[in-house]
């Protein structure tokens, strides 16, 4: 869609009603609007940010979220996460197997029957969440609310989480994550969010410029399990250090081979200053030179996942109305690294009783000039 920019009113938050599933429960979109005319669409189903629009160089607004126009379209099986909240755990644990305290769990596998994905068969991404606005100066925001109870997905602890979004003066999308559990427990909360920026339906997103903030890697093998170690990016399609276009990095020769002939899934390891601060830096940007629209990440999180949307498979029907193929949208998801768990030397995400887990994220939208 595309409209003139209208930057007048303050910022506000809108209510409606989105749809009602299959068990009657009624699904709430609220819309976050800032003094420039930005919208950003939030969904108490999975928590799911279904539309972000925003202007280009020329005023124009346009759509740069993949999603659904309704409903429907998330519930269904091939649903691929499209602006959800993630957890408990986000990315793939191997085999779905863990051990916390000498104790062995063992989680759905429901990433083709071998691993663990995003929080399992009825993730957080598939959950009803509660929702109350936030009421702050020249900011529109909400707050999503839920509580997983132990053993739901076969995690230990309940888990009690909020999740807060805020649309901010100089369209910023801030996001912040809290839990806390009455008994130990993993958690990796992160979002789900599809961007491309010359719009939604618009094309692939090959000749996107990406800058990622990492000269460490975590490798992975042909089931995209981290292999345990952590590589430079130098000398391989993997380095984004400066801006690069997607798809000149795709078209590299080593690329097929590096990453088994798919596309990006990957875990980047964050060049952080004090990586023991839990502070936001600055994780990644991409820019769209015809729209001369900029994203730029931020994070408190170790890691970031880029992931390019292999997996669309021109079967699913988008808020523009047009068939997602692979590559028509990106994905920068912050977070800890994939399989975590498992792998003693990577970052922990053990949660345990007393602890607060708090992680934010910004994606700020901007312009870039002619």
């Amino acid at each position: 869609m595309s409209a003139a920019v209208d930057p007048s009113g303050p910022p506000r938050v809108e209510q409606d009603v989105f749809g009602t599933t299959p068990d009657g429960v009624t699904i709430d979109r609220y819309t976050l609007t800032n003094g420039h005319g930005v919208r950003v669409r939030i969904l108490t189903y999975g928590g799911i940010i279904q539309t972000v629009e925003v202007p280009d160089r020329d005023g124009r607004i346009a759509n740069v979220a993949l999603g659904f126009s309704n409903l429907t379209g998330y519930l269904t099986d091939n649903s691929p996460y499209f602006g959800a909240i993630i957890g408990r755990y986000g990315n793939r644990i191997a085999a779905g197997r863990f051990t916390l305290d000498g104790v062995s769990y063992e989680l759905a596998t429901n990433n083709n029957g071998v691993n663990h994905l995003h929080g399992g068969d009825l993730g957080f991404d598939k959950r009803v969440w509660a929702a109350a606005e936030i009421h702050e100066d020249a900011t529109a925001g909400l707050r999503l609310r839920y509580v997983s109870p132990s053993g739901e997905e076969s995690y230990p602890g309940t888990l009690t989480i909020t999740v807060d979004y805020r649309l901010t003066p100089d369209n910023t999308i801030r996001i912040d994550y809290r839990a806390t559990t009455d008994a130990p427990t993993i958690v990796n909360l992160t979002n789900h969010s599809y961007f491309n920026l010359a719009g939604d339906g618009t094309g692939d997103i090959n000749g996107h410029e990406l800058t990622i903030n990492a000269s460490r890697y975590t490798p992975v093998d042909a089931a995209l399990i981290p292999t345990g170690s952590v590589d430079p990016v130098a000398g391989t399609p993997m380095d984004f250090r400066r801006p690069t276009a997607i798809g000149e990095r795709i078209r590299d020769g080593a690329f097929e081979q590096l990453v088994f002939g798919r596309g990006y899934d990957h875990n980047y390891v964050l060049d952080r200053r004090d990586p023991t601060l839990r502070e936001l830096e600055f994780a990644a940007r991409v820019t769209e030179e015809r729209s001369g629209r900029v994203l730029t990440v931020h994070t408190t999180e170790p890691g970031i996942q880029f992931y390019s949307g292999n997996f669309l498979d021109s079967t699913l029907t988008g808020t523009s109305g047009k068939l997602y193929r692979a590559g028509d949208g990106f994905a920068l998801e912050t977070q800890h690294f994939p399989d975590s768990p498992n792998h003693p030397d990577f970052p922990s995400t053990v949660l345990r009783p007393g602890q607060t887990y708090h992680s934010a994220t910004t994606y700020q939208l901007h312009l870039r000039g002619p």
